[in-house]
């Protein structure tokens, strides 16, 4: 068995994470090692926001530390909320207040219009002393008008991220659906032979 730290409290990822890489794999996560505390994620891009936390982390551990930073890009917005995601409104937002944030923006804004990308860039150390390997992973689609399926806690733009090429918003796709297209398994499928090599 294959063991990696995902370096996460949300419980969304820890399930994505599971799906992409399978059954091969024992997967931890900060809350299974009880560890609580964060760096701050003061960077101005995902990538400097996911080394800096691959870094944070890997030297409190003896096994492969998987770190990422993630996020919503909307057209219309200038690529807005980005690298602040989920501290939108200058604070840490409930899911709630973040789908409400994004209607209200795009309020009146035709459909043609509202194009976005979900973005996440994956960092990779295998030991404390190693570079951070990255990969980036990129999904296009449009901000629906209102939610269309049932809020999965901690990703909350997924109940309004239409990708026309499946016909579906993100939160309605099956996991094989979504394994086709979904930003981490892109990112991932460019890191499985490093995290193979190394786990």
């Amino acid at each position: 068995m294959k063991e990696l730290i995902i370096a996460t409290h949300n419980p969304g990822k820890i399930i994505e994470y599971q799906a992409l890489l399978g059954a091969d794999f024992k997967l931890y996560t900060l809350k299974d090692l009880k560890v609580q505390d964060e760096p701050e994620e003061d960077g101005k891009t995902f990538e400097e926001n996911a080394i800096k936390k691959v870094e944070y982390y890997a030297p409190l551990f003896d096994k492969p530390v998987l770190a990422e930073d993630s996020g919503l890009e909307i057209d219309y917005l200038n690529g807005e909320p980005g690298v602040l995601s989920r501290r939108w409104l200058g604070r840490k937002c409930t899911d709630e207040e973040l789908i409400d944030t994004a209607l209200e923006k795009l309020k009146g804004v035709p459909f043609g219009r509202r194009g976005a990308q979900f973005r996440v860039v994956v960092a990779i150390k295998h030991t404390k002393d190693s570079k951070p390997i990255l990969a980036e992973g990129i999904t296009r689609g449009f901000i629906l008008e209102k939610t269309v399926s049932k809020i999965t806690p901690g990703f909350p733009f997924r109940s309004l991220f239409y990708v026309p090429k499946i016909g579906k918003a993100l939160g309605e796709m099956t996991i094989a659906e979504e394994s086709k297209i979904g930003h981490r398994h892109i990112a991932i499928e460019q890191l499985l032979p490093q995290i193979q090599k190394f786990v």
